[in-house]
């Protein structure tokens, strides 16, 4: 399970990246068609939002794999022990359980919804963007279950 979320961290992180990078070049490009040759670029302007919108929900969930995410441990940091790491398997569960329902569920609703609705600019369904959010909850989902191995081990290692 180690080796896969491994694995999953570095292809997010890749994917990132690119995304990024992309982003950075369309807008460049639109800069450049816009004010160099007064034509501007609908498509470049929607790839960079759309772009946008992937970026925040694959680097959410990067970060979110990471453990790094903006979290309030005022209650969490009282508890030691067992306690501690019954707390952390809570907040876990609370985690998959708005996941499940809200990023999957939700998503796979809204992502059927738009599956016929098309965009006016590309072209291509509406729901093909939407679906990075029951993508994105899937991949909180698998890493909530690794946070949750690893505060149960915690707890049989006695670490």
């Amino acid at each position: 399970m180690k080796a896969l979320k491994n694995g999953l961290d570095r292809f997010l992180a890749a994917v990132c990246i690119i995304d990024f990078i992309v982003m950075v070049l369309l807008t460049v490009y639109q800069v450049v068609v816009r004010y160099v040759f007064k034509s501007p670029s609908s498509v470049s302007e929607v790839l960079t939002r759309y772009c946008f919108v992937w970026l925040i929900l694959l680097s959410a969930t990067y970060v979110f794999g990471q453990r790094d995410h903006i979290c309030i441990s005022f209650l969490k940091d009282k508890l030691e022990g067992s306690a501690r790491r019954t707390m952390d398997v809570i907040i876990e569960l609370v985690v998959i359980l708005f996941s499940v329902l809200v990023l999957v569920y939700g998503g796979i609703v809204i992502t059927t919804m738009n599956m016929l609705q098309y965009d006016s600019i590309l072209k291509i369904p509406t729901g093909t963007i939407y679906s990075i959010i029951p993508i994105s909850g899937v991949l909180i989902i698998f890493y909530s279950l690794c946070n949750i191995a690893e505060s149960l081990n915690k707890k049989e290692g006695g670490k």
